[in-house]
């Protein structure tokens, strides 16, 4: 099962799902509050977002532990799943994941004012998407502009707080499957701080970092990303 990133949908795995559908059965999802799934009435961040998640898995697999492989902010929802519901998840994929307490200080956004035109918009997002998600200018296409647009204007959960806490090192002790990590070399949310990303998340089994690529490493160096996931996620090297 993939998760996707905060004010995304399933179409932050657009490049990865068929390949990964190659060798195994894949569930890519909108998260409640995004894309084309609606808000639960007071869920306002990840961990409310908790008990819902695991409903979808009891109802989709029947009590079965599935693979997890989360980005960003689906990773930080994983992570909160895997410590309250051990038992749903057998192994876990983090991707770039807030709630390490390591976020780099400031990330230059931009906003949206209400007198701005289409093209004046898709210069924000275009912004936007060269400052936290992708390292090279010519990543940020139309195709790309055109997804992160519609994503964008569905997120349905716009205050989220608890990524810039340390949230996941607090609950990783809860944990009881194999956990593994991969980063983007040039991630925005972790310049500086890369290097402790396993100092903090002690409970990885390994921790790779994929070069030339930014936050959004599985879109943007989507090769290197596959030849380091397919060996983490192939059958036979899931422990049954």
């Amino acid at each position: 099962m993939l998760l996707h990133g905060g004010s995304g949908s399933w179409t932050h795995w657009v490049r990865n799902v068929m390949h990964i559908a190659t060798y195994r059965p894949v569930w890519v999802l909108d998260l409640p509050g995004f894309g084309d799934s609606s808000l639960p009435a007071g869920v306002a961040d990840a961990d409310g977002l908790v008990p819902y998640l695991a409903d979808i898995l009891e109802t989709t697999f029947t009590g079965r532990a599935v693979d997890v492989m989360g980005f960003s902010f689906g990773g930080l929802s994983a992570g909160l799943l895997a410590a309250d519901y051990p038992s749903f998840v057998r192994s876990m994929v983090l991707v770039g994941v807030p709630g390490l307490g390591l976020f780099s200080p400031t990330l230059a956004l931009r906003g949206m004012t209400p007198h701005m035109d289409l093209a004046a918009q898709r210069e924000v997002h275009r912004h936007n998407l060269q400052a936290m998600m992708l390292t090279h200018a010519d990543s940020v296409t139309e195709v790309v502009l055109d997804m992160q647009q519609a994503n964008v204007a569905r997120d349905r959960m716009r205050r989220r707080r608890i990524a810039r806490t340390d949230i996941l090192a607090q609950v990783q002790a809860r944990w009881t499957c194999p956990v593994h990590g991969v980063w983007g070399e040039h991630d925005a949310l972790y310049k500086g701080t890369l290097s402790q990303v396993p100092e903090v998340l002690t409970r990885l089994a390994s921790f790779h970092v994929v070069p030339d690529a930014g936050h959004w490493v599985m879109f943007e160096q989507v090769d290197a990303f596959h030849r380091i996931v397919d060996a983490l996620l192939v059958p036979s090297h899931i422990n049954h």
